[in-house]
């Protein structure tokens, strides 16, 4: 809204209204205001909730080894998550954007969801929640209405980017301009150079194609992988584009969930990675830096960087009361959210297939589970009790003893690792891997 206030006032040459124009001076705004928000909320929040003893009930038996209790205390804190996001977002976003729009919409639903789960955990007293089938309802329905939209809508185009090759003399290249000469790729051969350049259409158009990571001048065409359809090929692979924006959601959705389990972990991972898609967004939205990186340019999409601004400074504000001890929980009302805001982040700035680098920790959370789950089940029906890890997510391996694992059963890496460590000591560390991999996931762009 207030975009659009001083947008108007610029007309009468209000001073400073012009400094609205500029997504770098709004995002820096909504990460302060959205940061203060949530803090403030936060005090706001874990109060009203002490006040009518209204805490979290799944984790009543629950000691950490070293003696820190858990029952008691306040869950559903992903409510201060989505409040102090939406609103600095609605007050400095420009909400007539398709990119905007959906971010909101995402929020709000799976919001909304994990809500319903919380719900039925906390006031109800039923511990297992929101049934999976339903959830899983949830995030297919969310992943299906972002990729129609994406499909459908005149509004979410891109310039694709075109490699050129085109031969100069020496002496041409000589007296070109010096930041020219330093762009190019060039070989020398018999005196002539051979240039590469980078090129983006001159229009903005649907399509199908995503960055692939690590690979020069290479992008993923959807289209191509169903060209044997004939006619049908261009349907096929917005259908084909449908589906893995689906499967990105469900899969970041679900792994932010899992990772949710000690204090400050989400929150943490989630806010580093919030950093890297909005640099990713931002040269995906700047012409001259798509150019350099070799990838597409989407116009418009740097109001997601205003929105990724306000997500990073919402999680550091709640990281304030989410910190080790834990004075409340985001619980799955945070947790789905924050996992579905990520994944149908770089959906929109055609960086799916960076997620598995990006979100690794998320992915080693969903796969640790996988696995134990389906060994133990295959063994089970052999009258075995067989587990591969001493316990899941993977985040809770580090800290079990061997005192607390079950005697009948036998353990693939019962000895790893050989010492406990401490929940904070946990959560610094996946927070430090999250920065390596949010390091490589930006490095990948420069490596092509």
């Amino acid at each position: 809204m207030l975009y659009y206030l001083f947008r108007f006032l610029e007309q009468y040459n209000i001073p400073g209204s012009h400094m609205w124009q500029y997504v770098s001076f709004r995002a820096l705004l909504t990460l302060i205001l959205s940061l203060v928000l949530s803090a403030w909320l936060g005090e706001k929040f874990i109060q009203y909730m002490r006040k009518r003893k209204i805490g979290e009930t799944q984790r009543d038996s629950s000691i950490d080894p070293f003696g820190e209790k858990k029952a008691g205390t306040p869950s559903m804190g992903g409510i201060v998550i989505i409040t102090a996001i939406l609103l600095p977002v609605l007050l400095l976003g420009r909400m007539r954007n398709i990119y905007i729009i959906l971010m909101v919409i995402t929020t709000v639903w799976l919001g909304f969801l994990g809500f319903c789960d919380d719900y039925i955990k906390i006031y109800r007293k039923h511990k297992e929640g929101l049934k999976g089938k339903y959830k899983i309802v949830g995030q297919v329905s969310i992943g299906l209405i972002v990729g129609l939209v994406l499909w459908l809508s005149p509004d979410a185009v891109m310039h694709e980017n075109v490699v050129k090759v085109r031969t100069k003399t020496a002496q041409e290249s000589l007296t070109a301009p010096v930041n020219q000469q330093l762009s190019s790729a060039n070989t020398t051969v018999n005196d002539t150079i051979k240039e590469t350049i980078v090129v983006h259409k001159d229009k903005a158009e649907k399509s199908l194609k995503t960055t692939i990571p690590f690979v020069k001048n290479h992008n993923l065409d959807y289209g191509a992988l169903t060209k044997w359809m004939g006619d049908w090929s261009g349907a096929a692979g917005w259908a084909l584009f449908v589906l893995m924006t689906i499967l990105v959601v469900t899969a970041v959705s679900n792994g932010a969930n899992l990772n949710d389990g000690m204090d400050g972990m989400c929150a943490g991972n989630s806010a580093i990675m919030g950093v890297a898609l909005g640099i990713l967004a931002y040269v995906s939205s700047n012409f001259e830096f798509a150019s350099y990186l070799n990838i597409m340019y989407i116009p418009d999409s740097q109001e997601l960087v205003v929105f990724m601004c306000a997500f990073v400074g919402a999680l550091i504000g709640f990281l304030w009361y989410n910190a080790f001890p834990a004075q409340m929980f985001m619980g799955d009302t945070g947790s789905l959210t924050i996992g579905g805001i990520i994944g149908v982040c770089a959906v929109i700035i055609h960086k799916e297939l960076l997620v598995p680098i990006l979100c690794g920790v998320f992915l080693m959370e969903s796969l640790s589970v996988i696995i134990q789950t389906q060994v133990y089940k295959i063994y089970k029906r052999k009258g075995k009790k067989v587990r591969v890890f001493r316990s899941t997510p993977i985040h809770d391996n580090f800290r079990k003893l061997d005192k607390d694992l079950a005697p009948d059963c036998k353990y693939v890496f019962r000895n790893w690792p050989r010492n406990r460590f401490h929940e904070s000591k946990i959560t610094i560390r996946f927070w430090i891997f999250t920065i390596l991999l949010a390091a490589l996931t930006i490095i990948t762009l420069k490596i092509r």
